[in-house]
């Protein structure tokens, strides 16, 4: 039996051979704590984490100091929104995010609402993108954070991080941007962006998963934050637990790799997801989500007219694994909150399709799964007349 074609690599990435590699031996022979400072064991386990810190702040242009491991982005974000809370409430208790952010941003925002923090959530465009005069205007003398992603889970929108940060650094407001999606896939540049709190993960670019980190930016300006998790002082001080050394070997190399062949995958998979959206656009009624061009290069997002959001993923199934939108929301009934924010329709947003080519897809995987998709609309919309 054939298992379905992978196509939701924004939902999760296999883990690539070469990393796996790199981190197996960290679970047997250098197994030890990276914090035991008096033997062996422990240097060996400190200078792979050290490695990995180097690499993780050389692609981003931060110092390794600046890294602090997490057990994901979503520890992440929530380390940089409640800590820049909890450290600057007296300053301030306004912060300002996106409609279109994910879960793991929005859901520690409307947490400090119930502590009488007050959230501004800007609106987007059609193409997904924020409107930087609404963003301008958002702004508050007691602003202490923005909040705004880097490349949307689900339609793989990539906001100017750049100007974003310029602005934030006028208003003197901390710039955090959630760049789980974005890490090894675009150029990040924390100094050119001024950022000054990104979060990390390793999962969405073929590491392994329960590894994260957050940049914290130590100069120009200096950003403080409130520990969430406390016990031994690991990481500065900002997040105590034992390094998973094997898991943070992993993320290393699975960054490393990415960056040796960022520009040539991008363009690879340019190619692709224009075939895929090529064949698709030829069938009325079939809309593209988010902007055409500013947009993650494995990323394509499609709304149909005509036809049951549940049949249509039903229908697909066989032939491939793809998303009706966010993987961490996919439990739920409700529409996509990233579509319905574009302005789609209950029906539209119920019936789209996440496709997220990844590294190990084909170009003969694109053309099948073109024309199962079509013909899979195609018999749903004649069964519909049908009835």
């Amino acid at each position: 039996m054939h298992r379905p074609i992978y196509l939701d690599n924004h939902a999760t990435t296999p883990v690539d051979e070469r990393v796996l590699a790199a981190m197996l031996p960290y679970f047997g022979e250098h197994f030890g704590n990276p914090a035991s400072i008096n033997h062996v064991y422990g240097w060996e386990a400190e200078a792979a984490v050290k490695k990995s810190r180097e690499i993780l702040a050389e692609a981003i242009n931060a110092t390794p100091e600046e890294i602090v491991f997490t057990s994901g982005a979503t520890e992440a974000n929530n380390l940089a929104i409640k800590g820049v809370a909890e450290a600057y409430f007296q300053k301030g208790q306004h912060i300002i995010t996106v409609a279109t952010e994910h879960s793991a941003v929005l859901d520690p925002c409307q947490y400090l609402q119930t502590l009488g923090f007050e959230i501004t959530i800007l609106p987007v465009q059609k193409d997904g993108l924020i409107d930087l005069t609404d963003l301008e205007k958002a702004f508050r003398p007691d602003t202490i954070l923005v909040s705004v992603m880097a490349a949307n889970n689900e339609i793989g929108v990539l906001q100017p991080l750049a100007e974003i940060g310029a602005i934030c650094r006028e208003h003197d407001v901390i710039f955090h941007t959630d760049a789980a999606q974005a890490i090894g896939k675009i150029p990040l540049d924390v100094q050119a962006m001024q950022i000054d709190l990104m979060s990390l993960t390793a999962h969405k670019v073929y590491g392994p998963k329960g590894i994260g980190a957050l940049y914290v930016r130590r100069r120009n300006p200096r950003v403080k934050l409130a520990p969430q998790q406390h016990g031994g002082g690991h990481e500065r001080g900002m997040r105590s637990g034992t390094l998973y050394t094997p898991q943070i070997v992993g993320f290393g190399k699975a960054v490393e790799i990415a960056l040796q062949t960022q520009a040539t995958e991008n363009q690879r998979l340019t190619q692709l997801r224009q075939r895929l959206w090529e064949i698709l656009s030829q069938l009325e009624g079939v809309y593209l989500n988010g902007h055409p061009t500013q947009r993650l290069a494995g990323n394509l997002n499609i709304s149909v007219e005509g036809v049951d959001g549940a049949a249509l993923m039903l229908g697909l199934q066989p032939v491939m694994a793809v998303s009706s939108g966010s993987a961490c929301s996919s439990a739920t009934t409700a529409p996509s909150h990233v579509l319905t924010a574009l302005g789609h329709s209950e029906q539209l947003a119920y019936a789209s399709v996440r496709f997220g080519i990844g590294r190990f897809n084909t170009a003969e995987e694109i053309e099948r799964v073109a024309e199962h998709t079509i013909s899979t609309i195609q018999s749903l919309r004649k069964q519909k007349t049908l009835v």
